[in-house]
């Protein structure tokens, strides 16, 4: 059992409500509402605020954690009167421990009483229990067992305190002990120790401050951009009985920032601008190394060599940045956001699309300023008459919806408004993809009208009911796609493809290569058969494979895709009807004439790639390269002859050598002599053959290299 001390809970927090450290009053802040709001597809969305501030007064805008890492990449304020701003602040969110060693108390982030009162200790107090009261410096808290009952105790807390007098006195700290802190400074620091741990409370929230400073009522401008959920495309296709069909897109939208939306301008728009996440609202901390100091630690005086050339500042070649007016934060949003000192409304609603309104800051992109440019739609009936939508219009790569009306909506809350209605042209036909187990129903949509499709859901509504619903990409003026909503029970398709292919060769011979051109074909048969009593469209989509195309004899389709030609068939009630569709495969094999052979020729020949006048021309060309292989033949002979004899005559001279000094060196000597002559005069004669074969090798090389060069013929197989 333990006793709590409620007394001292309820002085620490008179302590903090009574604590004067937090600076002004609520009274002293304006707060500016959100009067324009334009959200991307990337998940990010520009705010503007704007209202009027007086004097020397400070505006307050709340946002979470994650808000103000990117408000601090993009804020841009201006005071549009003859004001400035003085700077911005925002609260810390440093840990809660790295924020409670910067106190002076020694206390940590979840005390008892006893922890907190022991962290004072030395601190001038007033303790009161009872009718006895004691003033003095905190000595100690401690702990006591008291038996109350048998073997039974309960643990209170003592504080002990040393009065002016040097006496002791001990208090139980029971409910009805009241103790006082009688310093102001540890007054003030037990109130900053209450306000940090109160500020845990709401850790998420992140309150910024502009101070403003001028005279008189003037307009405050803030813009930036924050992290929002993205908003979502939907759309209502409604076929008429007459008429073109009737496209209504619609937008949801949800205000996620923690602030009301009363009557803003807003602006979705479509694309993905580049965008990122920087955790620059934590403070970051680095560890420093200690550093010990020398046993000597004097200084020396010391001199520094002159400057020789500066580096020219960007503002010395542009010009100072004008003093006083615009505080930024990580950037400008598209230069000057919602106009300059001075400007109108009317100038201010101006759509500066050529750069001083719109454009991107903080690596997202600012917004686009007010148009008043707008556009009527004629009503076409009821339906079109009664929904509002909005302006849209291509920023480059994006392109956004600009709502004619002001819109509200709650924090925390979502809402469908109206971004377009249009008349479009859309078929209703069949659609068949071999990659599906049904034929489908779809709309082929051909959007002439001049409004970017942002990629969504849609369903279809028909006869006064529901027809299905699918899924679209964005489609861009002019763009014609396929929307398929729901199953056709009504059309079958089988699909068969020719298990035998044909071969068709066209050779060409030219500048020495034989070219063979084969083109392997195939053939796939669609039937379609239409079962309901009302005639279908049937679009077949044929896959368009890699390398195949479709043969000049072929229906040409009604339009290809990347990946599939789209054939367009009419089906008459209870009718079938066959499409066949021929493709081809261009093949290209290449041979040097030079190095075919008549074992090739053969091959040609069984396999029907050449004819009987290729076959004649190359049959030429190989007749000429063996005679050139005779006399290369005949030329390598005569060099073995020649290579023969003149081993021989080496080995008729060592013989001589040998026979010095010998009785029959006469007799031998010249016997070996006649053999020499003989085998010399040999000798001479095979060289002048052979150098009549080389004559007749380069005629017969030349006659062949004219022969294929001249060679120039082109037949189809």
């Amino acid at each position: 059992m333990r006793l709590l001390n409620v007394a001292v809970v309820c002085l620490l927090a008179v302590v903090f409500f009574n604590h004067d450290s937090l600076g002004q009053s609520s009274g002293d802040y304006a707060r500016l509402p959100v009067t324009r709001v334009i959200l991307y597809k990337n998940g990010v969305g520009y705010f503007e605020h704007s209202g009027k501030v007086r004097g020397s007064q400070d505006v307050n805008i709340d946002f979470t954690t994650a808000q103000l890492n990117d408000v601090l990449k993009s804020l841009t304020v201006l005071d549009l009167g003859k004001g400035r701003i003085t700077g911005v602040s925002y609260n810390s969110n440093a840990p809660l421990e790295q924020r409670l060693n910067s106190l002076h108390l020694a206390v940590g982030e979840k005390p008892t009483t006893a922890q907190f009162l022991d962290s004072l200790r030395g601190a001038r107090v007033e303790v009161r229990s009872g009718t006895e009261t004691a003033t003095g410096r905190l000595l100690s808290v401690d702990e006591r067992d008291i038996p109350i009952k048998g073997d039974e105790k309960v643990t209170v807390d003592q504080i002990s305190i040393v009065g002016d007098n040097g006496d002791v006195r001990v208090f139980d700290l029971t409910p009805s002990t009241d103790v006082r802190l009688a310093e102001k400074d540890v007054n003030e620091d037990v109130g900053k120790y209450l306000g940090l741990i109160a500020s845990t409370r709401d850790a998420d929230m992140r309150r910024m401050t502009i101070s403003t400073a001028g005279d008189g009522e003037r307009e405050l401008l803030v813009s930036y951009i924050s992290e929002v959920p993205v908003w979502k495309s939907t759309y209502r296709i409604v076929i008429p009985k007459d008429g073109k069909p009737l496209l209504q897109g619609w937008a949801i939208v949800d205000n996620t920032v923690g602030e009301n939306w009363d009557g803003v301008e807003l602006s979705l728009v479509a694309g993905a601008p580049q965008s990122f996440v920087e955790d620059l609202s934590q403070p970051y901390y680095t560890r420093r190394p200690v550093v010990a100091l020398p046993a000597n630690a004097m200084i020396t005086p010391q001199t520094h060599e002159a400057t020789i050339e500066t580096a020219v500042s960007s503002e010395a070649v542009n010009g100072a940045p004008s003093a006083g007016n615009t505080a930024h934060a990580g950037g400008v949003i598209g230069g000057i956001v919602g106009g300059v000192p001075g400007m109108s409304q009317a100038q201010r609603e101006f759509d500066a699309v050529s750069g001083a309104g719109g454009g991107s800051g903080g690596g997202v992109g600012g917004g686009y300023f007010r148009a008043k440019a707008e556009k009527q739609w004629l009503a076409a009936d009821s339906l079109e008459a009664a929904t509002t939508t909005a302006e849209s219009r291509d920023l480059g790569d994006l392109f956004e919806y600009k709502l004619q009306d002001r819109v509200t909506i709650r924090k925390n809350q979502s809402a469908l408004v109206p971004i377009l209605q249009a008349r479009i042209d859309a078929e209703k036909v069949s659609v068949w993809n071999p990659s599906q187990g049904a034929v489908l129903r779809a709309l082929w949509l051909d959007n002439t009208s001049n409004l970017t499709l942002d990629g969504g859901s849609f369903n279809v509504l028909e006869g006064d009911a529901f027809a299905g619903e699918g899924l679209m990409d964005a489609i861009k003026p002019g763009e014609k796609r396929l929307l398929s909503y729901a199953a056709d029970l009504g059309v079958l398709v089988e699909a068969k493809q020719k298990g035998s292919t044909e071969r068709v060769t066209r050779v060409v011979i030219s500048r020495g290569v034989l070219m063979q051109s084969t083109q392997e074909r195939e053939e796939n048969t669609y039937t379609i058969r239409n079962r309901d009593a009302s005639p279908r469209v049937v679009v077949i989509e044929h896959p368009a494979r890699p390398g195949w195309k479709l043969t000049d004899d072929d229906d040409k389709p009604a339009e290809s895709s990347a990946s599939f030609h789209r054939f367009r068939i009419s089906l008459g009630p209870m009718k079938t009807e066959t499409l066949a569709v021929k493709e081809y495969r261009p093949i290209t094999n290449s041979y040097q004439v030079s190095n075919i052979t008549n074992d090739q020729i053969k091959f040609f020949l069984s396999q029907k790639m050449i004819n009987p006048e290729v076959e004649q021309a190359l049959r030429k060309v190989v007749a000429q390269k063996n005679n050139i292989a005779a006399l290369d033949a005949e030329a390598a002979d005569r060099k073995s002859k020649v290579s023969g004899i003149s081993e021989d005559q080496q080995r008729v001279r060592e013989n001589m050598k040998a026979l010095k000094g010998s009785v029959e060196e006469k007799a031998l000597v010249a016997r070996y002599v006649r053999e020499l002559n003989d085998q010399e005069d040999h000798v001479q004669s095979l060289r002048r053959e052979l150098a009549d074969l080389q004559q007749k090798r380069e005629s017969a090389q030349k006659t062949l290299d004219a022969m294929i060069e001249n060679l120039q013929m082109e037949v189809s197989l």
